[in-house]
């Protein structure tokens, strides 16, 4: 995903279901990041084996969309581009490429799984401190777009057309994971669960006695402590911004999340939260929304059934909140409960 630990997430009551249920609590590392899965069970074996089953299913999924891991499916699959003709790939992924060419569309390639090439230069830049060559990011540029992307959704075949593709699921694949766990776990007659991947949140039946899971909102900057929280339950949460991941150079502050349309990491400071039906939904909204801006980002919210957005921008009239139209009204945190 494009964010780590944006968003703060406080449990709510641990009580139990008519003396029943037990809350349980499991962090596990998985795709560069931390997953963590909250469940109340009837006893802790059987707490043990549903979580033992989601984070398998989740480290199944990291060898389908690691952009690190050479041997992982999408990375496989970037090593055969050019291809003269399509190849095989799994349910999953073909699942996920589907969306993602959709939301390409939608957005008019704000959104491009195919910006591979363009992160890694990007990534570079955060570590040296130096902005990307024209000569790089022209190069990078000429691997990016996905038009080079064609996809057989009923036979699940791609053939990727451009030389030095890289696929990057960053912006999506925590959120589909996240999905994924949390099926799991109510395969095993867990209803009652969390499963937050690397900030994205995937909530599943609320705690005993409570109204719904508390999630804090994050704020713009990292240093702020959240100041609102809403009461959510069978929904998915992700908010995008640039208060952990970024780089400044000569004195302009670029975003971790860059514009596959410029090659460049967006400067606009925004932190966007997202709500939708399930986590891949979630993911990928925030990171478009956050390089469509708030106007064109809330326009196509908007004609979204069941998906809403808040944006927090800074001016120089400070700090502005935009909200979709029905986006829940947060309530204030108390402070002695935001982490």
């Amino acid at each position: 995903m494009n964010i780590t630990c944006a968003i703060a997430l406080l449990l709510a009551s641990t009580g139990a279901d008519d003396g029943s249920l037990e809350r349980f609590r499991d962090v596990r590392p998985a795709m560069g990041s931390a997953f963590e899965i909250v469940l109340y069970a009837p006893d802790v074996m059987t707490a043990q084996r549903a979580f033992d089953a989601a984070f398998q299913r989740v480290q199944e999924l990291n060898q389908v969309f690691s952009d690190y891991d050479p041997d992982s499916e999408a990375r496989r699959l970037c090593d055969l581009a050019p291809m003269d003709q399509p190849v095989s790939i799994s349910p999953d992924l073909t699942h996920v490429l589907q969306y993602s060419l959709a939301m390409s569309a939608k957005t008019e390639g704000a959104f491009d799984v195919t910006v591979g090439p363009l992160s890694r230069l990007w990534r570079r830049a955060r570590r040296t401190g130096e902005l990307p060559s024209e000569e790089r990011l022209a190069a990078a540029r000429a691997a990016v777009g996905y038009h080079h992307i064609q996809l057989d959704v009923e036979n699940a075949k791609v053939r990727l057309t451009a030389t030095d593709m890289r696929l990057d699921f960053g912006a999506i694949a925590k959120g589909y994971a996240s999905d994924r766990a949390l099926a799991v776990l109510r395969s095993m007659g867990i209803e009652r669960a969390l499963v937050n991947g690397g900030g994205d949140l995937t909530l599943g039946e609320p705690p005993p006695d409570a109204e719904g899971w508390r999630v804090a909102i994050a704020p713009l900057d990292a240093e702020t402590r959240p100041t609102c929280v809403l009461f959510l339950s069978n929904v998915s949460v992700a908010t995008s911004g640039d208060a952990w991941q970024f780089v400044e150079i000569d004195g302009v502050r670029y975003s971790h999340i860059v514009d596959a349309r410029t090659g460049m990491g967006i400067e606009r400071r925004s932190s966007v939260t997202v709500l939708a039906p399930d986590g891949m939904i979630a993911d990928a909204w925030a990171s478009a929304v956050s390089l469509l801006g708030p106007q064109r980002g809330l326009e196509l919210i908007e004609t979204l059934p069941d998906v809403e957005c808040q944006i927090i921008t800074t001016g120089p009239d400070g700090e502005r909140v935009h909200r979709s139209s029905r986006f829940p009204t947060p309530v204030a945190a108390a402070t002695d409960q935001v982490p």
